[in-house]
């Protein structure tokens, strides 16, 4: 998940240059998907860093899923709170389900399974697993989601704000 997330993290540069090439009115929008994403795959990364530790006990393992959950759920919240606070800025956040809904429930099943690691050690790390694929799979889709839209995008097109 680690080489995932790490490839995944360089690509997003790529859509990045290809924005800036475009000039885009709209580039600069972009961080509004782009962040989340890399905060996503950020995520994943370092949690797959962190586990792979060789001294790790039970209790430095449970702390490390618990606190990247936990912080993965108070930065998902942020994001739903800001957008229904501020519509203005968020206005392009169409998909609130895809952007905040699912990431926020990923971050759960990481401190779920943190927790749960220390009753069921098997349980709870294949509940983190799922968590951390379910993660993956949020920024894949936000992503995509930002390359089809620059890439859609002809060369030199104002946006419409």
């Amino acid at each position: 998940m680690s080489t995932a997330s790490a490839t995944l993290i360089g690509l997003l540069f790529v859509i990045i240059t290809l924005a800036a090439e475009r000039r885009l009115a709209a580039t600069a929008k972009i961080p509004i998907y782009l962040t989340p994403a890399v905060i996503y795959f950020a995520s994943v990364l370092f949690l797959a860093a962190f586990l792979t530790f060789p001294n790790h006990t039970q209790l430095t393992a449970i702390l490390c899923i618990c606190l990247v959950g936990a912080v993965g759920l108070v930065y998902s919240g942020s994001l739903f709170i800001r957008r229904t606070v501020r519509k203005s800025y968020y206005d392009e956040m169409r998909h609130p389900i895809v952007y905040a809904a699912f990431p926020f429930a990923a971050f759960a099943v990481l401190v779920w399974g943190g927790v749960l690691v220390s009753y069921d050690h098997t349980r709870g790390l294949t509940l983190a697993a799922a968590g951390m694929l379910l993660l993956l799979a949020v920024a894949i889709r936000n992503s995509w989601a930002i390359a089809v839209g620059v890439v859609s995008t002809p060369r030199g097109r104002r946006g419409s704000k």
